[in-house]
Formats: C-alpha cells, sequence, structure tokens
C-alpha cells in the first residue's frame, strides 16, 4: 500500500471537484483491506474509483482508502471478486469464460463494492440477479460477517449498506452466480436498435458486449477522464417513483417526446416498477434543458441527466445546482428526485 498526506481528492473522482484527504491510503495487489481499515485513523472512508461520488471542497477528515485493486476467481459457474476490483474487469472475465449474466452491466465504471452497495443496474439487468452472497465489514467493531442475498435489502439503485447509519459496513468480498446458457434476452429497445443498425445478433457474450458498448457511447455513458473536462459522474439522479397525475405532468412537456404507454413501457424494464419513470424525462418536464449552464457547471448538451464540471467547479457549485434541480422538480411536479451520486463529507 502506498500512504500519503494531504492528498487532492479533485484528481481522483470523476467529477474532479473537492478538497483534500487528510491521510490517504492507495491499496496494491495483495493488500489486505480489513487490517488496513483497522489501523487506519478514523473515521476511514472508502473511495473506490471515485466514479459516483462527489467530494465536499473541505476535504475528509481521518483516513481516506483508494480501495482500487482486487483479485478475480472463476470457480465452474460461480466468481469471487474483491471488492475493489474493477467491476467492468468482472464482466469481461465473465464473458471469456462463457458466462453469461453479467454482460448488460458492461463498461459501468467502478469497483465491486460499489456495484454491489448501489445494486448498479442497467439494460434491464442488476446487480443483485447474479449476486449469492458478500463479506461484509463493520469498520465500527472491526466483525466479519457473511451476508447472503436477501440481507443486502436489494431495491432500484439500492441496498441496504446505503440506508443511513450504515456509513460503517463496507463490502470484502462478492461471490456470483452465473450462467453457461443465456439467461435473457436483450430487451431494451435502445439496445436493440443499436444492434440493428449495426448488424450484430445479440447471441452471444461477445456481440452482447459489442451491442452495449455501442449503446453506451451513443448515450454519452462511457467514462472519459480527460485532462481538460467536461468531467462527469454519469446519470446523476434515481428514476423517480411516480402517480399517475405526475405521469401525465411529464408526458404534457413537449420536450419529453413521449407517450404515457411508452413512458411506462420503457421503464418496466430501466426500473422494474411501472410507476417509475425517467430522470432525464423529469427535468425536462420542470423546464431544465439540455446544455444548460450555471458558470462551470453544466447538463450535459445532449443528456440532460449528466451533470458535468466544465472544468473550473467547485464540488460546492455542483451541489448548489443539484439541490436547485431537486427544489424546482419538487415545486413545479411534486415528485422527490433523488441523488444517485453519493456525497461525502460536509456540504
Amino acid at each position: 500500500m502506498k500512504v500519503l498526506h494531504n492528498v487532492s481528492l479533485a484528481d481522483r473522482t470523476s467529477l474532479h471537484a473537492g478538497g483534500l484527504a487528510k491521510n490517504f491510503v492507495a491499496i496494491e495487489s495483495g493488500d489486505n483491506l480489513e487490517a488496513i481499515v483497522e489501523k487506519a485513523q478514523k473515521p476511514v472512508w472508502v473511495l473506490g474509483y471515485g466514479t459516483n461520488v462527489l467530494v465536499s471542497d473541505k476535504g475528509l477528515d481521518g483516513t481516506v482508502i483508494s480501495n482500487c485493486a482486487g483479485q478475480i476467481e472463476v470457480l465452474g459457474n460461480k466468481i469471487r471478486a474483491d471488492s475493489g476490483a474493477n467491476w467492468d474487469d468482472l464482466v469481461q472475465k465473465a464473458i471469456d469464460n462463457n458466462l453469461w449474466g453479467l454482460e448488460f452491466t458492461s463498461y459501468i465504471p467502478g469497483g465491486v463494492g460499489a456495484a454491489i452497495a448501489g445494486n448498479i443496474a442497467a439494460y434491464g439487468h442488476s446487480v443483485e440477479d447474479s449476486f449469492v452472497q458478500a463479506s461484509i465489514l463493520n469498520m465500527q467493531n472491526g466483525s466479519v460477517s457473511v451476508w447472503p442475498k436477501d440481507k443486502l435489502g436489494f431495491d432500484y439503485r439500492n441496498s441496504i449498506l446505503q440506508a443511513p447509519g450504515n456509513e460503517n459496513l463496507i463490502v470484502l468480498e462478492a461471490n456470483f452466480s452465473l450462467s453457461p446458457s443465456p439467461r435473457d434476452e436483450l430487451a431494451y429497445q435502445s439496445a436493440l436498435k443499436v444492434a440493428e443498425e449495426v448488424g450484430l445478433k445479440p447471441d452471444t457474450l461477445t456481440n452482447r458486449r459489442k451491442i452495449i458498448f455501442e449503446t453506451r457511447k451513443r448515450a454519452g455513458s462511457i467514462l472519459q477522464d480527460t485532462s481538460v473536462g467536461p468531467w462527469t459522474a454519469g446519470s446523476f439522479f434515481k428514476n423517480p417513483a411516480v402517480g399517475d397525475e405526475q405521469v401525465q405532468n411529464i408526458i404534457a412537456h413537449e420536450e419529453t417526446n413521449v407517450t404515457k404507454d411508452m413512458l411506462l413501457r420503457q421503464n418496466i424494464i430501466h426500473g422494474g416498477n411501472r410507476a417509475r419513470v425517467s430522470a432525464a424525462h423529469v427535468l425536462l418536464a420542470a423546464g431544465f434543458h439540455r446544455g444548460q449552464t450555471w458558470g462551470q457547471v453544466r447538463l450535459h448538451p445532449d443528456h440532460v441527466l449528466k451533470i458535468e464540471n466544465l472544468g473550473k467547479a467547485t464540488a460546492s457549485d455542483i451541489y448548489r445546482v443539484v439541490q436547485e434541480i431537486i427544489g424546482m422538480v419538487k415545486h413545479k411536479l411534486d415528485i422527490n428526485l433523488e441523488p444517485e451520486v453519493r456525497f461525502l463529507g460536509e456540504f
């Protein structure tokens, strides 16, 4: 491991904003995360790959652990992975071993531990579909226990690990059960359209991965960490659950360009709930528009759900825009919009 002090966290997050880590530990291959946490100055923050977080400009006291290393093992139809292993490396390992079940989550940035905590999902599939169990460390008392799937309380883009009061719980390793044959068909319309346009049938793992790459690329969802910006954490908000009247308000806005049937049918796949609608449509219906700017903060010119740092935005700048969006959506549509990105530190 590498131990550093007063390290810029802006340089280690995809939004490129935030203050300093008083103590910074970068985990390397073979390091024991449990032992490092035990010896670290408290409080302990496990940052991972920094792709879905906004760190306060005030920085983080205690110790920030950059958990970006770990092993992946294939055991028959099962895969075991350390929490610091790269999620897409896990997906590629499964594909290399002709195992189905993770391919629709190809190219999602971040680590295995974060993927479990946030129950990441894409194109109709989520982590919980293949998850078996995980070893969970309680940083408060040092205990380690094995949690089966039902104890994680998986929900849309969520797990019990993200519940208030559970900040002391982190994943050490996880196990997944996959299949030597296809489990599900590709049903997401945008991906099917891409597959047709590029002339690929989604009947092999390799083709599915290529289709997902092209679909995510067209949606601006392939992480490109440039040195000058703009920078993003991807889709900033979760798709909210809404009532029938709220659905009518959303589709009444001409820029959303969807019918009620289209919106609900899409989100049976997208959110697993007929009452869950696209957060992008919600932003448009609330009056926000693609490319809208607040100084150095911008909504992506094509993908309104992505909040961008144009190069010089502070974490406070971004946070203020997020709160404005949440407040306006609540005021105009009576919808509670919840960030998918986590806030670390004091705002």
